[in-house]
């Protein structure tokens, strides 16, 4: 998409306007125009396509309740016809029309090809244009990945994709592949995929000074959750492709941050299986002895999610960063909780924790604290190991899961963890059916205020 948004000074003038500024600009135009506006009953709202006298398109108007958010033209892009339009206004506006623009304009076109020719966003400057386009190819990259059918991105694949990553941008990559986890220790990763013929891997990138200061990433990267030998419903595994949406997550957000040369040293591990069916699929009941030494009971094998993680956080321990930062689609309490559009976080560090909310509301791309009620973790308990990968109850499901995970990162590490849908399941401005990143602007926005050159 970001061929939609250049930088010029030619094209069909395009103007946004809330309902006061649209008032005062109607009383100063021409007659020919207010009566243009009369005679199509515009009611300034919407977009008006004025028409000049020869009957070409001279200019959009464009009204809008709120001229700040950061899905302003996302309908708009498919409203206008093919052509190059161009917008003025200040930065913010630049921003947030750009990016809708350029969202608004996303299809996912791998299987089925459109013929739809997009208008062109024409802003100011290049500098603006770059900006839009990093975050619009982010959070493109996200869906994209989301998208994708599960026999096109298996751990294999998304290995392929992070190293064309690492390559794009002077990063170095190892994976950890098949019984090579066992030897060098993941078990618990070995263990959930060990079942598909598409091998389990750990995925591990890094970036950045190694002076600088460390950032970890780690995201879930289920390709498939059949649910193991508790296997789901029909309909609960018809979306599961998306199970690997937190890996999609961490990969935007390490896009985005490389793409801006953001001075960390960035590590970013993706723990990368297929839960399926096999005569050698973990079973109900079996006990697994985790990277961090910590014995786990599994007592439901569709929790595979948080077991995959565990591995992953006890390595991110290891380098000591100053933030551990994981995305995973881990529960389905967390959507009855929040719904599917706001995404729940977790953290052990108050001032952080205090940032996203704060970058998720600046950024419009809302996220919300949950609690680390650690008289949870009880629930968690098992007669014969340390834990169960599974509470007792499903009640404060996400707030267990958390739980859970956070008993793998050493004490004295920031840790957040964003359990995030990674799925649009109804259509909104510059948002269709399907995959979409939740809360990765917002981290973004934080870390970019935080770690700043």
């Amino acid at each position: 998409m970001s061929n939609l948004i250049i930088s010029g000074a030619s094209g069909i003038p395009l103007s946004i306007f809330n309902s006061g500024s649209f008032n005062i600009w109607r009383e100063q135009q021409a007659p020919r125009i207010q009566n243009w506006l009369n005679t199509t009953q515009f009611k300034g709202k919407g977009a008006s396509l004025i028409p000049g006298a020869e009957g070409e398109l001279e200019q959009v108007i464009f009204v809008s309740d709120s001229e700040d958010s950061y899905w302003l033209c996302g309908d708009l892009v498919n409203q206008l016809p093919a052509g190059q339009y161009e917008l003025k206004g200040d930065d913010q506006l630049i921003r947030t029309a750009a990016f809708s623009w350029g969202l608004g304009a996303y299809q996912f076109d791998r299987y089925k090809k459109s013929e739809k020719q997009h208008p062109v966003l024409i802003v100011p400057t290049q500098a603006q244009a770059d900006e839009a386009n990093k975050f619009i190819r982010s959070v493109s990259l996200v869906r994209d990945l989301v998208n994708t059918p599960a026999a096109d991105m298996m751990p294999q694949h998304l290995g392929d994709i992070m190293l064309a990553m690492a390559q794009e941008f002077g990063a170095s990559i190892n994976q950890i592949v098949g019984d090579e986890l066992l030897e060098q220790n993941y078990p618990t990763i070995h263990m959930v995929g060990r079942a598909s013929e598409n091998l389990p891997r750990l995925i591990d990138l890094t970036w950045g000074d190694e002076s600088a200061p460390k950032l970890t990433l780690v995201g879930k990267g289920v390709c498939f959750d059949s649910g193991g030998l508790d296997l789901k419903p029909g309909s609960g595994m018809r979306l599961m492709k998306k199970d690997m949406g937190g890996a999609a997550h961490v990969i935007g957000l390490a896009q985005l941050i490389m793409a801006h040369n953001l001075p960390v040293r960035l590590r970013v591990l993706v723990p990368a299986v297929e839960n399926a069916v096999s005569a050698n699929a973990f079973r109900p009941g079996d006990v697994i002895t985790t990277r961090k030494g910590i014995t786990v009971e599994i007592d439901n094998t569709d929790a595979e999610g948080r077991l995959v993680l565990c591995d992953a956080l006890a390595e991110a321990n290891n380098d000591k960063p100053e933030l551990v930062i994981d995305f995973a689609t881990l529960t389905g309490a967390m959507r009855i909780a929040l719904g599917t559009e706001l995404p729940g976080f977790f953290s052990n560090d108050e001032e952080v924790a205090a940032g996203f909310t704060a970058s998720g509301l600046k950024v419009d791309d809302p996220v919300w604290r949950m609690p680390l009620h650690k008289p949870y973790m009880a629930l968690t308990g098992s007669d014969i190991a340390d834990i169960a990968n599974c509470a007792t109850t499903p009640f404060g499901g996400a707030i267990t899961a958390a739980l859970y995970l956070e008993e793998f990162v050493d004490k004295d590490i920031s840790w957040s963890h964003f359990d995030v849908m990674a799925y649009n399941v109804r259509k909104l401005p510059g948002r269709p059916v399907g995959g979409e990143a939740f809360g990765i602007r917002a981290v973004f926005d934080y870390l970019q205020n935080r770690f700043h050159a």
